[in-house]
């Protein structure tokens, strides 16, 4: 089983910053993606940023300029950097990795984090 621990959420005043983390374990070799969607209540997870293995992004059109993503591959740990935060920002953020590689080299999909909530509120 990979553990996924997402942390940095919380309340900012529009125009701050915040930076979310997402610590990935579990005997883990290697993680080709790593990712960040967003959820309202009642509506569809959607994406807000990928990395892949090899360093190349993916951002969704409304994350593009204030939003970088990152991971250290060598933690398994993934970051999302935001900034210049706006109240349409406020959602809950999952972390997901897909194509997971354990050190006993079995292959597994997907997981997803429990989530953290960011409001941006003034």
């Amino acid at each position: 089983q990979v553990q996924l621990v997402e942390s940095g959420g919380g309340s900012v005043q529009p125009g701050g910053p915040l930076r979310l983390s997402c610590a990935a374990s579990g005997n883990i070799f290697s993680i080709q993606e790593m990712g960040w969607y967003r959820q309202a209540p009642g509506n569809q997870r959607e994406l807000v940023a990928r990395i892949f293995s090899g360093g190349s992004t993916h951002y969704s059109e409304s994350s593009q300029g204030r939003i970088t993503i990152s991971r250290d591959n060598g933690k398994n740990v993934l970051y999302l950097q935001m900034n210049n935060l706006k109240p349409e920002d406020t959602d809950d953020y999952y972390c997901n990795v897909k194509n997971i590689t354990r050190r006993s080299m079995v292959s597994e999909y997907e997981y997803w984090g429990q989530g953290t909530q960011v409001t941006v509120s003034s």
